[in-house]
Parts: structure tokens; C-alpha cells; sequence
């Protein structure tokens, strides 16, 4: 028997391993809203492959973030041109932004009242010297 290990399982996909027009692909995707899983199914990999191929590859992780943006940006334009149209369903799209990009409310906290503490100081255990150089410190 040899002292090399096999590899067990699947061989590592690689981007080469990608359709020849995979940017391309995605990249055409999101700019029509598409989510990751539909990025990944278009070209054949599953979701986890899609997120290590852009933990590994420096091109598929920056295409990745240009498809993220063109993304959000096909979603935001759909908000805001059918403002005027009661059928659109807001409140569907605004779960989808916050969701998928997440948006949250604006969230405000207002403090008031009186705040106190109980710290009290030990000075018994300080020598005098100590306590005079505080003493002349805090008439400074």
C-alpha cells in the first residue's frame, strides 16, 4: 500500500471550469434582479461552489460584487417606478429589500433621565505623599 492519501470525493471546480461566457452570464442575471442560486444555476454550480469560487478567485469574487450591486440596483429602480402603480405589491418589495439587501427601519433611541453612579474611592490605603501630589494635581 502507498504512503500517499487518495483524495476522496469531488474534484474542486475551478473558474476555468465555468461556461467560456460565465461573466458574462451573471453578469446579465443581475442586472435583472436575479438572486445568487440563480447566478449559481446558470452556470451549472451549486450555492456553496458559488461562494467558494468567490472566496478563492479575486475575478469571480469582484464580478460577484458588481452582479450584487447591478442586483440591488434592478430592485430599487423597480420600487421606484411603480410608485404610481396600486397593483405593485410593496409590501412584498420591501421584505425583498430588507431581506436581501439588508435595509432596516430607522430606528431611534431617546435616553433621558439622571444618570448616577455608586463608585465610591478607597483613599484609606494611599500615603499621604499620594494624597498631597492628588490634592496639588486637582488645583491645577
Amino acid at each position: 500500500m502507498s504512503s500517499e492519501k487518495k483524495k476522496m470525493g469531488r474534484p474542486r471546480i475551478e473558474v476555468s471550469d465555468l461556461p467560456e461566457d460565465w461573466k458574462e452570464i451573471i453578469l446579465d442575471l443581475s442586472s435583472q434582479g436575479a438572486s445568487i442560486v440563480e447566478l449559481a444555476v446558470a452556470i451549472d454550480v451549486g450555492r456553496n461552489t458559488f461562494y467558494e469560487l468567490s472566496e478563492r478567485d479575486q475575478d469571480f469574487s469582484n464580478t460577484v460584487k458588481r452582479c450584487k450591486e447591478l442586483c440591488e440596483v434592478w430592485w430599487v429602480r423597480n420600487g421606484r417606478t411603480n410608485l404610481g402603480n396600486k397593483e405593485f405589491s410593496y409590501t412584498g418589495w420591501y421584505m425583498n429589500m430588507k431581506n436581501r439587501f439588508n435595509w432596516a427601519d430607522k430606528q431611534e433611541t431617546k435616553v433621558s433621565g439622571e444618570l448616577t453612579t455608586n463608585n465610591k474611592l478607597d483613599l484609606s490605603k494611599l500615603s499621604v505623599e499620594t494624597l498631597e501630589a492628588l490634592e496639588q494635581a486637582s488645583k491645577e
